[in-house]
């Protein structure tokens, strides 16, 4: 007996197989969002003469962190411009390649690497790794050889491992399974013998990163970019990189029912594949934008590392955009300053990231109460302590969307006796917006395979819609 698997599960496999980084995220969100008919903005330019009523654009910041917007095609002269924002982010926790990797170690080819975010770092042991990220070139698609440019990397064959030692060799591993990660969990590249006379490291020529990497590594880099981008690329045209390492088995649906999706990066590619559909398909409606609001999703980058880049949720990414769009669709005989600060007053942040299931082995985990489970809608996530930035005020008003968009949705509450996380809505909030934290139940938080459920994306692309297309109308308790 089996089932069919939901189409947008199917839909996000294609999404986060495409993206074992957060530059490809945001490529893979691009792509979409040019599709369906999104403009590209640039910060540096003037948005005062681009930016129309009926518009829809987006922009980019470091190429990991996206935001999006479509204007409807009429506002309500006597109303402040309300934004309705749905916030993601598109970092997971992995392995990067640190900026001097090469190593050898007892006839082996290893690459130093850096722990990002926290981890399961256990769970990457004995899988089959490869390398993504971005990479810096000269020379590259026609330009003049001291010209630069970046380009994407996704290397599909599995290259590197990180073994674990023979049960024979340490018998104590079924107790505790840890490996320290700066001395036990280096990956493997090569035998070393596979690449005599490799040359010292050297440090004379800034540009000249040949000697930080290990020969193989460097060609197997420029080989792959070769394939990608249809003509040679040599490793004397590779000047610096971000990569990333993955786990190459692919994403899929499962369970005898073909209730989950057994995935990387569910936390929070889940939400961020979601935010991208809920925007394209709220805008592709007959009469969107009838409400009166402008609609927005947020990706951004490094939450899981404290959201403090210049392209973090604690960036002025999200602000700078409020204020140039709403000066861009201010009424007139009104001042920049009060349309902006209007605008954030009259907005609302929909904060969403990946909460936990319950656990059938670990059930002690959870408070009584707030028990969400997968398949079951999206659980508001609320906590005195303001680790989360749900009030009675927003839970309300999300409350009146699901119940518009037919969606279910659960509670969280972390048990008072455990340390409970945080997100994004907190560190955005800050800046005057209401906000409501909410997240789909998962399993296996951090692990290099996840497990989530696969009816959780159709309900949450759905709440996504609705709360684009009617938050408008729901949007009249007063509360100052």
């Amino acid at each position: 007996m089996s089932s069919a698997a939901p189409a947008p599960a199917l839909r996000f496999l294609d999404f986060v197989n495409a993206a074992p980084t957060p530059f490809h995220a945001v490529h893979e969100s691009v792509v979409r969002l040019e599709k369906a008919g999104y403009t590209r903005l640039h910060e540096r330019d003037s948005w005062a003469q681009e930016i129309k009523l009926g518009g829809k654009y987006f922009v980019t910041r470091n190429q990991s962190s996206i935001i999006a917007f479509s204007v409807p095609p009429k506002l309500e002269p006597a109303k402040p411009v309300g934004i309705s924002i749905v916030g993601c982010h598109t970092d997971s926790p992995r392995f990067i390649i640190k900026p001097v990797s090469n190593r050898e170690k007892a006839g082996f080819a290893e690459v130093g690497v850096e722990t990002y975010g926290g981890g399961i770092w256990a769970t990457w042991l004995d899988r089959d790794l490869s390398i993504a990220g971005r990479v810096v070139l000269s020379g590259a698609g026609g330009l003049a050889p001291d010209a630069f440019s970046s380009h994407l990397l996704l290397h599909r064959d599995p290259i590197l491992r990180i073994p674990t030692v023979a049960i024979h060799l340490d018998r104590t591993q079924n107790e505790k399974m840890y490996y320290n990660p700066e001395t036990q969990q280096v990956p493997i590249l090569a035998l070393a013998s596979s690449a005599l006379n490799a040359p010292k490291v050297a440090f004379d020529n800034p540009l000249d990163i040949s000697s930080h990497h290990h020969p193989i590594l460097m060609h197997t880099i420029a080989a792959s970019l070769s394939k990608s981008l249809g003509e040679e690329v040599v490793p004397s045209q590779i000047h610096d990189f971000e990569l990333s390492l993955f786990d190459t088995q692919l994403s899929t649906v499962g369970g005898a029912l073909n209730e989950f999706i057994f995935s990387p990066r569910l936390d929070n590619l889940f939400s961020s594949f979601a935010a991208v559909e809920g925007l394209i398909a709220s805008t592709s409606l007959p009469n969107w934008g009838s409400d009166g609001r402008l609609s927005m999703i947020a990706l951004w980058d490094n939450e899981e590392v404290g959201s403090v880049s210049a392209y973090g949720a604690q960036s002025n990414f999200i602000e700078a955009t409020i204020e140039r769009v709403a000066v861009a669709v201010k009424k007139d005989g009104e001042s920049a300053t009060e349309a902006y600060q209007r605008s954030l007053a009259a907005s609302f942040l929909l904060s969403c990231d990946m909460g936990h299931s319950v656990h059938p082995s670990f059930t002690e985990k959870h408070e009584d109460n707030h028990r969400p489970l997968m398949n079951s809608g999206p659980a508001i996530k609320t906590n005195a302590k303001q680790r989360y930035a749900s009030t009675a005020q927003t839970t309300f008003a999300l409350r009146r969307v699901a119940q518009l968009a037919g969606v279910p949705l659960q509670e969280y509450e972390v048990r008072n006796d455990m340390a409970c996380g945080s997100t994004i809505g907190p560190l955005v909030s800050r800046i005057g917006l209401r906000t409501v934290d909410i997240g789909c139940p998962q399993l296996s938080m951090h692990s290099i395979r996840e497990t989530a459920g696969s009816k959780d994306m159709g309900y949450l692309i759905d709440l996504f819609e609705t709360f684009f297309d009617k938050f408008g109308t729901v949007d009249n308790l007063e509360v100052d």
